[in-house]
């Protein structure tokens, strides 16, 4: 027997079919969409049906987070920025000086 899908927003979703995610072979995605674009309960739900190891592995791997999702992130779970993938990302592809 499965567990229950996590209810989350179609909003957050808007450029895939939502009806259609796999949420077990997809959860990298699903996590890092959740927190870009989810709203405090969308992060619950999510915390909930996959459980905060599963959450930290899949942040902390992503290629890309806006800014202050990472470092709401990084409060949340009490890891160091230096511990995420795309913050590591961000510093090796600094940006060009505004002239």
């Amino acid at each position: 027997m499965s567990k229950p899908h996590p209810i989350l927003a179609r909003r957050i979703f808007w450029d895939v079919d939502f009806d259609k995610l796999d949420y077990d072979a997809k959860a990298g995605f699903i996590i890092e969409r959740v927190f870009e674009r989810g709203d405090v309960e969308d992060i619950r739900n999510c915390r909930r049906y996959y459980g905060d190891d599963k959450v930290v592995d899949a942040l902390l791997r992503a290629k890309f987070l806006r800014l202050d999702t990472l470092h709401f992130v990084s409060a949340i779970f009490e890891k160091p920025l230096e511990a995420f993938r795309c913050y590591a990302l961000r510093l090796s592809n600094p940006k060009l000086f505004p002239y």
